[in-house]
C-alpha cells in the first residue's frame, strides 16, 4: 500500500505545471472535449507508469535495497531540479481525434519525465509495479483534471509557478532525507 499512496502523492505533485498538464489544458481548450482528452491521457499515463513500474521492479532485483533507496532519493532530487525549469506553453493545436492526439502527446511528454523516473524508483523500492503504476496513473489524472476542465484559463486561474517552486522545495527536502537514510547517516 505504501507504493500506491507514495506514487499517487509524488505524481500528483510532480504534474502541477508540468508539460503533460499544459498539453491537456491546450487540447481540452482546442477540442472542447475534455472527456476525450482525459481518456487519451489515461491511456498514456497507464502505459508510461506500467513501463516504469516493470523496469523498476526488474532493476530492484539486481541491486541492494540501499541502492534502490538511493535511487528514490536521486529521483526526488531530479524532480526538484526540473521543477524550477521554466515551462513554455504548448502551441495551440486542433485535433480531429482528441483521444489519439492526447495519447500521443501525453505519452511523448511523460517518456523520461520526472514522474516516470519517480514511478520507476518507487516500484523498485517497494517491489510493487502494479501499485506504483496505479498510484502514479491516478496522481497524473488527478493533477490534470483541473487542466482539462479549465482549458486556456488554467494558467490565469491557478498560480502554477509558485506551486512548481513549492513542490520543487518539498522534493528537495524529501530527496535529501531519502539520501541520508539510504547512506545510513542518521
Amino acid at each position: 500500500m505504501d507504493a500506491l499512496v507514495t506514487a499517487f502523492v509524488t505524481a500528483f505533485m510532480a504534474e502541477w505545471g508540468d508539460k503533460t498538464q499544459l498539453i491537456v489544458a491546450m487540447l481540452a481548450a482546442a477540442t472542447r472535449k475534455p472527456g476525450q482528452v482525459l481518456l487519451g491521457l489515461l491511456l498514456a499515463a497507464l502505459a508510461s507508469s506500467a513501463l516504469a513500474g516493470l523496469a523498476g521492479v526488474y532493476i530492484a532485483h539486481t541491486i541492494p535495497i540501499r541502492a534502490m533507496t538511493l535511487m528514490v532519493a536521486l529521483s526526488l532530487l531530479f524532480a526538484a531540479a526540473t521543477g524550477v525549469l521554466r515551462r513554455r506553453r504548448p502551441a495551440p493545436a486542433s485535433a480531429r481525434l482528441p483521444v489519439l492526439t492526447a495519447l500521443i502527446l501525453c505519452l511523448a511528454a511523460e517518456f523520461g519525465d520526472r514522474t516516470q523516473f519517480i514511478t520507476f524508483a518507487l516500484a523498485g523500492r517497494f517491489d510493487s509495479a502494479p501499485l506504483a503504476a496505479a498510484g502514479a496513473t491516478a496522481g497524473i489524472l488527478a493533477a490534470c483534471i483541473p487542466a482539462a476542465l479549465l482549458g486556456d484559463k488554467l494558467q490565469a486561474t491557478i498560480p502554477l509557478r509558485p506551486i512548481r517552486y513549492t513542490v520543487a522545495g518539498l522534493f528537495l527536502v524529501a530527496g535529501f532525507y531519502a539520501a541520508v537514510s539510504a547512506l545510513e547517516l542518521v
